[in-house]
């Protein structure tokens, strides 16, 4: 059963579909009915392959493959079904009927199909499906493999039906089986255990920003009597704005658990505990992508709050600055993407909070780091599996002679993140740049700091991701002998490594460009974000391409001569304060401890102090009481007829002596 629907027309323009070609509507229909198969299929295999057990090792990874592989080629169809209907009629609702009836309260199993659902669907789907080819050889020697991949294939499946929901209610579970996903696979080999107390720290990370989404719902509630998008956020232009304040900072609360946002950024180092194919998956197409998503999604609530905006611009500039900061200092290969990755998104996470002239170019470059992130972290892999799983950086060097294709591919990554034209990250971050320097209601106070922020924030990006791509590829090698004393002897991945790396390089070279001609992917994504109208920055936009370029140029040069000219020290050296702060994530666990865990073990033991002193004290004194007054009673029933009467005759004297007390 399935109806299409259109938006209501009391919705805001950027979420407004006012027609759907009704001469074609049982032919769209059937294709539209890929929303449910995007999901069942990833999800089905994901089930089978738990469900058979041992029995689906020989091919279960091959099932996982063909299974994302499927929910592709159903994204792609209902891509082109949706790019050949008009511009105005680019929002679809599949709905299935009735999910939730509770009284006046009613929420429908439906699924959206618009532009920033698709966009995200395509990416997940494409980019997960590389990564699954690649892992078949990752994991080859994995006694586990077929486990692993039901549980990329749950990872995929539940955020298809996070951005594929159409109620933050549908979004919620999908939300919650991106985190369950997320703890299988960073703890995957949770017999180590720093590796499972890694996936517990994202675990309880997630949980706290879980509460920010759950509070922002009961406000729907209390306020529409309803969760799907059409209501709420058709309805949000007419909140009080202390109440769309609240909601929007608890979307926000919700989004910097997922996306690794200060301040729950914590998780996302630790978080690289897992096979690399999942720090690919977690960092380029899934969960930290989810936050933005949330934002965009959200864009009317956010519209209707000015300061909750402003706290996202903020929370962003400082996410990029921490992320850049702590990613000049590491020299784990892995963690060193990853703070990366929590810099870029924080690109991502401030251009969404510019609102309607930032929330396209926060999806453009998302998807454009979904490729060349996902090509690092590949080849990161790809060094790891050639120098025997070590990631130490200061143990590699002039590894580009011995490893030519993970060097190319690798430099197109790095070429992409650092902006240099015409790699796709020039198209995407520089538009990022120019945005924040636009003056917003009338403040140009605010475009100065923050465009200066992302400005910087380019210029320390390009200091660490050369220092990373040097000090792998370039220079001296630095090989350490192996475990049994035999020498090292680097060499290239096999082919179902390589090809997924190849064509991700591809697109980190090619895909910015691509979507960037002609105003194409603001274009697509109009029917969400809106349409809005160019407005002039500060800085004329050739003075900002050139300033970028410039602070590109020198943060690469720096590097350069420091670690690729230069002898890199095996033993990292003590370094300045602001080093040895990065080095451990600028203390973000030992003020987490400090504000969070001391004072809830502080707290804990209070209560446990409290419940055995004052509850079982009570519990415990009135039982001790009741005993001490039987045993009184017991000395006094001895059983002697001579003891009851004396008794009986000191009772009648004490008796007699105090009526003649009262008669006196």
């Amino acid at each position: 059963m399935h109806t299409l629907t259109t938006l209501a027309a009391t919705l805001p323009a950027h979420l407004r579909a006012d027609t759907i070609a009704p001469a074609t509507e049982t032919v769209q229909a059937g294709v539209f009915l890929v929303g449910p198969l995007l999901i069942g299929l990833p999800l089905l295999s994901a089930a089978v392959l738990l469900l058979l057990g041992r029995r689906a090792d020989r091919w279960g990874h091959w099932l996982g493959v063909l299974a994302s592989a499927g929910a592709f080629v159903a994204g792609a169809a209902a891509f082109l079904a949706l790019l050949g209907r008009p511009a105005d009629a680019r929002v679809v609702v599949v709905d299935l009927g009735t999910w939730l009836d509770a009284g006046q309260f009613q929420v429908d199993a439906a699924f959206r199909l618009d532009p920033l659902s698709l966009t995200f669907v395509l990416l997940v789907t494409f980019v997960g499906t590389l990564i699954h080819v690649y892992s078949v050889a990752y994991m080859e020697h994995d006694d586990s493999r077929r486990r692993f991949f039901a549980y990329l294939n749950l990872f995929v499946a539940a955020m298809l039906l996070l951005v594929l929901g159409d109620s933050y209610l549908l979004l919620f579970v999908g939300w919650e089986g991106v985190g369950l996903a997320s703890y299988l696979l960073i703890g995957f080999w949770n017999h180590r255990t720093p590796y499972a107390v890694a996936a517990k720290k994202a675990f309880v990370a997630n949980r706290v920003g879980d509460i920010g989404l759950i509070v922002a719902m009961g406000i729907m509630v209390a306020q529409f009597g309803a969760l799907d998008f059409d209501t709420v956020l058709g309805g949000a232009s007419e909140l009080s704005e202390g109440t769309a304040t609240a909601m929007g900072l608890m979307l926000l609360l919700a989004a910097c658990g997922k996306s690794a946002q200060f301040p729950l950024q914590s998780w996302l180092g630790d978080a690289m505990a897992g096979p690399t194919p999942v720090s690919a998956l977690i960092h380029a197409a899934t969960m930290v992508t989810a936050g933005v998503y949330l934002i965009v999604r959200s864009g009317a609530v956010f519209d209707a709050a000015p300061t909750a905006q402003l706290v996202v611009v903020i929370v962003g500039a400082i996410t990029l600055l921490f992320g850049a900061i702590v990613g000049c200092a590491k020299d784990d290969i892995k963690k060193a993407l990853a703070a990366s990755t929590m810099s870029q998104i924080g690109y991502m996470v401030l251009a969404a909070g510019l609102g309607p002239v930032g929330y396209a170019f926060a999806i453009f470059h998302l998807v454009t780091h979904g490729f060349f992130k996902a090509g690092m972290f590949l080849g990161a892999g790809s060094v790891m599996h050639a120098m025997d799983d070590q990631v130490d950086m200061r143990r590699f060097g002039g590894l580009a002679r011995y490893m030519v294709v993970t060097w190319l591919t690798f430099g197109a990554g790095w070429l992409a993140i650092l902006g240099i034209p015409p790699f796709s990250g020039f198209f995407s971050k520089d538009k990022i740049i120019e945005a924040a320097f636009v003056p917003v209601d009338g403040q140009p106070w605010r475009a100065w700091v923050f465009g200066t922020v992302a400005l910087l924030g380019a210029g320390i990006t390009a200091f660490y991701m050369s220092r990373l791509f040097f000090m792998t590829f370039e220079g001296q090698r630095r090989w350490s002998e192996r475990s049994d004393g035999s020498a090292q002897h680097p060499h290239e991945a096999p082919r179902l490594m390589t090809w997924p790396m190849i064509i991700l390089a591809v697109g980190s070279v090619g895909l910015g460009g691509f979507l960037a001609l002609g105003g194409r992917f603001v274009t697509w994504l109009e029917p969400v974000t809106g349409h809005v109208e160019h407005e002039e920055p500060v800085l004329p936009a050739w003075v900002l391409i050139a300033l970028t370029l410039a602070v590109v140029v020198l943060g690469l040069v720096l590097a350069w001569r420091r670690y690729a000219v230069s002898q890199v020290p095996v033993v990292p050296p003590l370094g300045t304060a602001l080093t040895r702060a990065a080095r451990v994530d600028l203390y973000q666990d030992s003020v987490n401890d400090a504000l969070l865990v001391e004072p809830g073990q502080h707290l804990t033991r209070s209560l446990v102090f409290a419940d055995r002193a004052v509850v079982d004290g009570t519990v415990t004194g009135v039982g001790r009481a009741t005993v001490g007054l039987g045993d009184l009673a017991r000395r006094v029933q001895t059983g002697y007829v001579r003891s009851y009467a004396a008794t009986t005759v000191i009772g009648l004297v004490v008796l007699v002596v105090a009526v003649l007390v009262t008669q006196s």
